[in-house]
């Protein structure tokens, strides 16, 4: 396994893709401390800013306050990170595969555009997780983003696949233009829920106000999640799906762009006798 450690904090913020299984597997401890990482404009050695331990390896755990270090595991195609502490803007864009678990809060754009593999945040995230860079057609198109707090605007910005499941509230936007995927809102969500979507799910767990150009169509218990429910029993997360405990009000939309994306209302038995 691999270790840094932030030895002093940034003043401005540390461009850090390099810092990835991809990037650093099999190389030596010399040879990790001298790869270069930009500090604002100015080039600089990995070790100016981290305490290296251990040598190439397809596990890497960075730990301290990386607020301000950006684009850990941009890219990444295997392998596992570990960040003790939260962590800055652009964590596992466009990544493909592997896994990142922080345990702390990510900035902006945490997976943003990723194509596969796994991010795990414990605490909160920012804005635009899982979505699409500015100009850009399509936000993440496969793969798992789990928060375990509340999260910022726009997250599933554009997403064509993949699952984001919050276990707290999300922002203003959720689900803004989606184009497939799935969305679990444990916590619920701030207003324009599912704004301009034209396909996907985005399933809450809590009241929404929904957007007039989102109409009523059902109630039910869709079968898909009977397997997201076992999917995510097995990261601790429980979403409701017995018919006997309640069912979900759907509402089709968004209707201003003609789109058929669905927003899945929990209403427990008792709430919708």
């Amino acid at each position: 396994m691999i270790r840094l450690i932030l030895k002093r904090q940034p003043k401005v913020p540390l461009q850090a893709e390099r810092l990835s299984p991809d990037g650093l597997s099999g190389l030596s401890h010399d040879a990790i401390g001298a790869i270069e990482i930009l500090h604002g404009r100015r080039r600089c050695r990995v070790d100016e800013f981290f305490e290296v331990q251990g040598e190439g390896a397809d596990e890497l755990q960075i730990e301290g306050d990386l607020r301000k270090v950006q684009q850990i595991g941009s890219g990444m195609t295997h392998g596992t990170i570990a960040i003790r502490g939260d962590v800055g803007m652009h964590l596992g864009a466009s990544m493909s595969g592997g896994k990142i678990n922080v345990d702390g809060d990510a900035g902006d754009w945490a997976g943003a555009e990723m194509v596969g593999g796994e991010i795990h945040i414990s605490r909160n995230a920012g804005d635009r997780i899982g979505g699409a860079y500015v100009g850009s057609l399509t936000g993440m198109k496969n793969g798992t983003i789990l928060v375990g707090g509340t999260v910022g605007s726009e997250i599933g910005l554009r997403m064509r696949r993949g699952l984001i499941v919050v276990g707290g509230q999300a922002g203003e936007l959720a689900g803004l233009q989606m184009k497939g995927g799935t969305i679990v809102l444990r916590g619920g969500a701030a207003a324009r829920c599912g704004a301009w979507m034209r396909r996907g799910t985005i399933v809450s767990l809590q009241p929404v106000a929904t957007l007039a150009t989102h109409r009523y169509s059902t109630d039910y218990n869709p079968t898909f999640l009977n397997l997201y429910a076992r999917h995510l029993q097995g990261f601790g997360i429980e979403i409701p799906y017995r018919s006997e405990e309640g069912g979900y009000a759907r509402y089709c939309g968004d209707g201003s762009v003609r789109g058929k994306g669905e927003i899945l209302v929990w209403q427990p038995r008792d709430a919708s006798v």
